[in-house]
């Protein structure tokens, strides 16, 4: 009976033909199922397993980690992205971003370097226990601190400070080794001459290539430098490019160096869109934080309840995405710097502290999430955890 009232719909002979000159003539895409998803799986990974093939020491405070694939091959990355390499240390996992310093060029391994961080969970870690041979899980390249022909011109001005000069080594490594036609202004400061990362390859690379111009600063320098000391000022950039006119400008380092040079850039009228900063992890000390309430010490303990997880301690000066980490609650974490939002949770109830920085959704405001990495309690909280 079906068949029979299924035959009587206006144009079933012209369908029941067609589909009888498909199976004959046409191409079955059953065939290639599955393959789609294999090819997003190899150029956007949710994990990689690499191994350290090589360390190498830059300076007295940080190395470089070679990592290279164990039995697949690295995807793709921009210069200036990063990845973010998951570990576990006493029993705490945990994740942390790193730019990649090598070029996108060089496909058969990523390097990192990290610089020790005072009191640093994971960098001490990364620097005094990862021999040669050991295997790290990190996450695909991400991120979105590059270049963009489209908007940004020909002309960068590159302003780094401290391990901020990664992603940037990344760039300008790219440049001088496939002759890219743009020029490159580095700003690079340091507390000490002695500590500067990549300081005598970025003098030759600057040597060679007429485009790239580096100038060194330095807050406290030793007798023997001869270079540009203090810190990188309105006036230091203007002798140095002569005009801002049609230059982008990119920002990379902690969160001293914005909180300087961002006033010196707005008061040579520089406009938002030729500026790209890049997120760069939490702060040292969140209580600095502009908006901090006065009388909640970053010592303070509360109580942090996670549905159907258990009840914990959180402190005030530590990243909510911290305290569940060591309390043995893993949440998906990428950036740790607010912005890909893969950390984010549901707060219940309480009061947190957002970094200003941290990109949330406005759907995600209006529902109540808020990014762990980049919050803070200020009293007791109740989270849900996806």
């Amino acid at each position: 009976m079906r068949e029979e009232i299924i035959k009587q719909i206006e144009g079933y002979e012209t369908i029941r033909r067609d589909i009888e000159a498909l199976k004959k003539y046409g191409y079955d895409y059953r065939i290639d199922r599955g393959e789609a998803m294999q090819a997003v799986e190899r150029l956007h990974p949710s994990t990689l397993c690499l191994r350290v093939v090589d360390i190498i020491e830059e300076t007295p405070s940080a190395k470089t980690l070679r990592l290279a694939p164990i039995n697949a091959t690295l995807p793709p990355f921009m210069a200036g992205q990063y990845i973010s390499l998951i570990v576990e240390i006493r029993n705490v996992r945990t994740t942390r971003a790193y730019s990649i310093s090598s070029p996108p060029h060089c496909t058969g391994y990523y390097d990192v370097t990290v610089r020790r961080v005072s009191e640093g969970f994971v960098s001490s870690y990364l620097l005094d226990e990862v021999n040669i041979g050991d295997e790290i899980l990190t996450s695909g390249p991400a991120g979105n601190f590059y270049y963009n022909p489209v908007i940004h011109g020909k002309e960068l001005v590159f302003i780094a400070g401290g391990s901020g000069i990664t992603p940037f080594m990344g760039m300008i490594r790219e440049i001088a080794q496939r002759g890219i036609d743009r020029t490159v202004h580095l700003f690079y400061g340091n507390r000490n001459d002695d500590d500067i990362i990549f300081h005598d390859e970025l003098l030759e690379i600057a040597r060679k290539n007429a485009r790239i111009r580096y100038y060194p600063v330095v807050e406290h320098p030793s007798k023997s430098w001869n270079g540009l000391e203090g810190y990188i000022t309105r006036e230091m950039l203007l002798e140095k490019l002569k005009t801002i006119d049609g230059k982008a400008f990119f920002l990379c380092g902690p969160q001293g160096l914005y909180d300087f040079i961002e006033p010196q850039l707005a008061q040579l009228n520089i406009p938002r869109k030729k500026i790209r900063r890049e997120m760069y992890g939490q702060p040292s000390d969140v209580t600095r934080q502009s908006g901090w309430p006065a009388d909640v010490a970053a010592s303070r303990e509360f109580e942090m309840r996670v549905e159907g997880k258990g009840v914990f301690t959180a402190k005030a000066g530590e990243s909510l995405l911290a305290s569940l980490e060591r309390a043995g609650i893993v949440l998906p974490s990428l950036c740790r710097s607010g912005e890909c939002s893969m950390c984010r949770a549901k707060l219940l109830s309480g009061k947190v502290y957002q970094l200003p920085v941290a990109l949330v959704r406005k759907s995600d405001a209006i529902f109540g999430y808020i990014h762990t990495c980049a919050a803070y309690p200020l009293s007791d909280v109740a989270l849900e955890c996806d």
